[in-house]
């Protein structure tokens, strides 16, 4: 099964991986998982004033203070997961990377960062089911 793999640091994302760590059967061999996260872009009257190696190395770090307690996860685990950043909203990148990845399952928090989520489900959430070809496992 190819699985993607929604992060963005928050506590869900930890709920997220627990209920993956606790639900061993997804966890086995045979399946793949890909782990995106979506860094939110520099306003663009500052990153046209940026140099373009300063940006990316911004975008670069932000995304790696997302992935480094993801990879340490996986590697307790002895899972090998690739792992994918992109600039941009969230929910648009985590749809599109799942429906251009032709993933079998697409696996999320609830909730993230955002603190205008909705009650019951996040925002991003809402988005990435209503703009989502994948089937959408959400963790609460």
């Amino acid at each position: 099964m190819k699985i993607l793999v929604a992060v963005d640091g928050s506590s869900f994302t930890k709920r997220m991986l627990a209920y993956l760590a606790a639900h061993d059967e997804w966890l086995v061999r045979g399946n793949s998982f890909t782990v995106v996260n979506a860094v939110s872009p520099v306003p663009p009257r500052a990153s046209a004033v940026l140099d373009k190696a300063l940006l990316k190395g911004y975008y670069d770090d932000e995304a790696e203070k997302v992935f480094k307690p993801i990879r340490a996860f996986f590697k307790r685990q002895s899972i090998e997961a690739t792992y994918v950043s992109k600039v941009g909203s969230a929910a648009e990148v985590i749809a599109a990377t799942a429906d251009k990845g032709d993933f079998d399952l697409l696996v999320m928090g609830s909730h993230g960062h955002s603190s205008l989520g909705n009650l019951v489900m996040g925002s991003v959430a809402t988005k990435v089911m209503a703009h989502c070809k994948t089937p959408v496992l959400l963790v609460r």
